[in-house]
Formats: structure tokens, sequence, C-alpha cells
């Protein structure tokens, strides 16, 4: 069903992202793997390439305009129009309202909500003009409500939440499927190795699970089309 359509997913870590790129890779499509830095993205695209797979990396500042132009003219270059794009960076600092910088302030709403905008706005140029295609937003628990010592994650995700609900109610119409997604939980990956009794006992969400749902919402028929969904593990309080 994707087999040669073209994905591209930023903010690729050793987590989702990379469980991403990889599930993407497994339904045969091309895809495009982009980060601050080639640390992860290089070796995750040598990777899909060397099991037969097509992939290629991107190092991108997703908060940057011009980067994400670039990006976005390389990927149809080297690989063809994208079908599926992931937003998937986001960045933040815990600290109380009263320590937090103007400074960190806006570099975490940069690179989790304007990034995001710069990102959808530049895939949504060409699936408009082609009449379909699919754009993801991740989010958090923190989309929906702000907890204390969580200011920067909390602005951020409450505008990237804003930003899909409103390109969802302007693209939809014109074929392109927007959905945001509530991550509600710690992903297990490399970050969280020390949480030997959580990850037994299935508190944290599994990065390839994730992956299918993002893969899943991709493929759905459009009379039927997901906006926003909720992930969380099964011992997960809600």
């Amino acid at each position: 069903m994707s087999e040669g359509q073209v994905a591209v997913v930023v903010g690729v870590g050793a987590g989702l992202g990379a469980s991403l790129g990889r599930r993407f890779a497994d339904a045969g499509m091309k895809v495009g793997l982009a980060a601050r830095s080639d640390t992860t993205t290089g070796p995750l695209a040598t990777a899909i390439n060397d099991g037969g797979g097509a992939a290629r990396s991107y190092p991108t500042d997703s908060s940057d305009e011009a980067a994400v132009e670039d990006l976005f003219s390389q990927v149809e270059r080297d690989l063809g129009a994208p079908d599926l794009v992931v937003f998937n960076t986001g960045a933040y600092g815990r600290s109380s309202v009263i320590e937090t910088s103007a400074a960190d302030f806006e570099a975490n709403w940069r690179a989790g909500c304007f990034g995001g905008f710069l990102v959808g706005r530049a895939a949504a140029k060409g699936m408009v003009t082609r009449g379909h295609g699919t754009i993801i937003f991740t989010g958090a628990t923190a989309a929906r409500r702000g907890g204390a010592n969580f200011i920067n994650l909390a602005l951020a995700k409450f505008g990237l939440r804003a930003l899909a609900q409103s390109m969802a109610r302007e693209l939809g119409p014109q074929g392109v499927h927007i959905a945001h997604t509530i991550i509600d939980g710690q992903i297990n990956g490399p970050a969280h190795a020390d949480m030997v009794d959580e990850i037994a006992d299935g508190k944290l969400l599994e990065p390839d699970a994730i992956a299918e749902t993002y893969y899943q919402l991709h493929i759905q028929h459009r009379s039927a089309w997901t906006q926003e969904l909720d992930l969380r593990p099964a011992m997960e309080k809600f």
C-alpha cells in the first residue's frame, strides 16, 4: 500500500524517531531522517540501506526556516515528494516559572512548536498541490494540562496541538490528513535503560508499538481519519 512512497521523520533520536524510520522503511517507503546532527540518523540510514531499504540522513535545525525549506528541497530531489511527514522534535528544561529564563523559554518553544509550524507548512505546500498526504505531530500529556515546573514543555505542546487542529480543519478538505498524538507516558529507550522494574511491569510505551500506530494513521481511509489519538501503556493512570 505504501510501497515506493516517501516518508520524512523530523526529530530522529534513538527511541521513537528511530522506530518510525525503521517501520516506514519496512513498509517499502523511502525515508528521510532529519535531526540536528547525524549522530543517530547517519548510522540508522546505513542500517536501513544495508537491510534493503532506502534512507537518507539530513542534519537539520527544524527551528530554522531556511534549513527546513532546504530539507524538503533535498528530500524531493533525492527521494521524491513526501507522502508522510512526522514532526517528532521537542526540547524542554524542567524548571519553575520564576527560574525560567526568557531565552530558555523561547528556545523550547521554537524547538517544540515553531518548528512544527515550519515543518508542517513545508510539508503541506506539496501535499495540497498533489491532493494527498499525511502529517503527524507528536504531542504529550502536557498538550492537555500544564504541570508544575513543566512550563517549557506545556506551552510548546499546547501550541503544537492547536497548530494540528487548525491545519486539520483547513487542509483535510484538500486531501491532507493531519493527526496529533498524545503520548501519555514515558517511552522506553536508551535514556530509560535503568528503569528495569518499570520496563518489566509494562509501564513504559514501546517505541516500535507507537511507530506501528503512526503507520496505521497514514494508511487510514479518508472516510475515517483520526485527528487526535491518545497512546499510553495499560498500567498508566489517567
